[in-house]
């Protein structure tokens, strides 16, 4: 059987774009400051992979000002729920083959 190593999506292959989009999945939208605390992730290297997940189409990006202070949104766009899913399924099947070797 052979095993689908090329379903995996190298945009997932990052622990902080696979933890983002985790975040983002399951809920509406995120704001930089709560995804960097909750990812423990500093300004630039998560500002980096929200970038990389915005240049897939993954995520859509959200700018608002709160009073003076800009604000910026996350949200997983439809393609990138779809990547996302597909690239779980893909690691649940790695597994299940895995079992059966």
């Amino acid at each position: 059987m052979k095993i689908p190593f090329e379903k995996l999506d190298k945009a997932f292959e990052n622990r902080l774009r696979l933890q983002i989009m985790s975040v983002l999945v399951v809920n509406d939208r995120y704001d930089f400051n709560s995804l960097k605390e909750l990812l423990d992730a500093s300004d630039g290297n998560l500002a980096s992979h929200l970038k990389a997940l915005e240049k897939e189409e993954y995520i859509m990006v959200h700018k608002s000002f709160l009073g003076r202070k800009p604000n910026t949104n996350y949200e997983a766009s439809a393609k990138g729920k779809q990547a996302f899913k597909q690239h779980l399924d893909a690691l649940e099947q790695i597994i299940k083959n895995q079992k059966t070797l």
